[in-house]
């Protein structure tokens, strides 16, 4: 499962059509609360975590993951342009940092390893 945690709701539709046509399942979430509050953090698959977002922010999200022993891969998106929010995120646990706009063939790639090195976990 992927799940995508984006505040704007064209990122989070584009995020869906992109995941549809390449036949993965996936849930969208509006906000870091709503994910938290809807997602066992114990199921397997991946988590598309924008950074920047109001009330809880990406970052944050992914602290919150790490007290919960989350086996959720995190592959983090982010408008920001600079270096200390990739080296963060990564310091956090995310696989991958990627820049809006992401390049879809390169985000579905990420997404398979990461959903593939969560099976090859247990």
């Amino acid at each position: 499962m992927v799940f995508i945690v984006d505040d704007e709701e064209s990122v989070r539709k584009g995020f869906c059509l992109l995941l549809r046509s390449a036949g993965l399942p996936h849930r969208a979430f509006s906000s870091a609360k709503q994910f938290l509050a809807e997602v066992d953090p114990q199921e397997e698959g991946c988590v598309l975590l924008d950074i920047t977002m109001p009330q809880l922010t990406g970052l944050e999200l992914q602290k919150e993951l790490n007290q919960r022993k989350s086996r959720l891969r995190v592959i983090a998106i982010s408008a920001r342009d600079d270096a200390d929010t990739g080296i963060l995120a990564r310091q956090l646990g995310a696989q991958f940092f990627f820049r809006k706009p992401v390049d879809d063939q390169a985000l579905l790639d990420a997404i398979w390893w990461a959903v593939s090195g969560a099976k090859n976990m247990e």
